[in-house]
């Protein structure tokens, strides 16, 4: 399988670890049992996390892809790595929402590269084309550098109002990458009311799509930022990497660690530190509800059929 750019310091974060609550029962319907989404064939032979995998290892090789799963889908995700030579997979003890989820493998990237430039990647979102995508994911990456490793946000352009959605308002333009200009972040809007979305998008605010490209060391103070008591945990998670004290500080960091949202909790704590950047000529969209999935396959000509008769049963792995 081709693989990334071996030069430089780039890294890719897999997002792999959500349940996919809202889906659930669309997805029991359709395949007969509960199954998180992000480890469903919608499109083509690939899951939406082996689309996520592949596309993340054009632009970085394999051995800097790292994913982040929960330790209750391991069964799923070694088998849906399918002979993919990822080098890291981290697997959390509980869901504990994104912000963790982020610092948990940025911990082990730091730990081994503290030059690292990261790009996040959520694995339940549809993407294409992909050609389009990823030049946008390299112009955020060299955007990034060009700002000292200021974290540049990839942005959606609505083509609606979505009341679920983040979105990002711009403001002054900070640098051009290739074709893409970069603005400083002016104001994120999370769940708005309706009134309140129509106005975002008359302003010529877009959608936060959470793919993200930053100079890891930059999030890590961000992190520090908005909350250090999750971050002297992973502090401590750090000198304790490729020793056998490692499995045991991660059960202790979670055990009680609070629910932080890395969007709500981290983005809207720090906007003067970031930037966005408008995606050109690709078609997003988050797959965290039933109606945006069916949306997206009917734009291409898609529709998962639906079993007759449901089995009763929980997740199977």
């Amino acid at each position: 399988m081709k693989n990334g750019d071996a030069r430089g310091n780039l890294w890719s974060i897999v997002l792999a670890g959500g349940d996919g609550v809202r889906t659930k029962e669309f997805i029991r319907r359709w395949l007969g049992y509960e199954k998180p989404k992000q480890y469903c064939t919608f499109v083509g032979s690939r899951s939406m996390f082996q689309h996520t995998l592949d596309r993340a290892a054009k632009l970085t090789p394999w051995e800097r892809v790292v994913v982040v799963a929960a330790r209750h889908h391991q069964h799923e995700v070694w088998n849906q790595l399918d002979s993919r030579p990822t080098s890291m997979i981290l697997f959390q003890p509980k869901n504990v929402d994104t912000a963790a989820g982020i610092f948990l493998p940025l911990t082990y990237i730091l730990a081994r590269d503290p030059l690292a430039t990261v790009v996040i990647y959520p694995s339940d979102h549809f993407i294409s084309p992909e050609g389009s995508f990823l030049s946008a994911v390299n112009q955020a990456v060299q955007g990034s550098r060009d700002l000292g490793g200021r974290p540049v946000l990839l942005a959606a352009t609505p083509d609606r109002l979505d009341l679920e959605y983040g979105w990002i308002k711009p403001g002054r333009l900070l640098a051009q990458s290739g074709t893409a200009a970069i603005h400083a972040v002016e104001r994120f809007i999370e769940k708005p009311d309706e009134a309140t979305a129509r106005e975002a998008r008359a302003s010529g605010s877009l959608w936060n799509t959470m793919v993200l490209a930053a100079k890891g060391t930059q999030l890590w103070s961000l992190g520090w930022k908005c909350f250090p008591d999750m971050m002297s945990r992973f502090e401590r998670l750090k000198g304790t990497i490729d020793t056998t004290e490692q499995l045991r500080v991660i059960e202790e960091i979670y055990e009680d660690l609070p629910r932080w949202n890395f969007s709500s909790h981290l983005l809207q704590c720090a906007p003067d530190r970031l930037a966005v950047m408008e995606m050109k000529d690709v078609l997003w969209s988050d797959w965290g509800n039933p109606e945006r999935i069916l949306s997206s396959l009917e734009n291409i000509g898609g529709r998962p059929a639906y079993v007759e008769d449901p089995r009763p049963f929980l997740y199977v792995g």
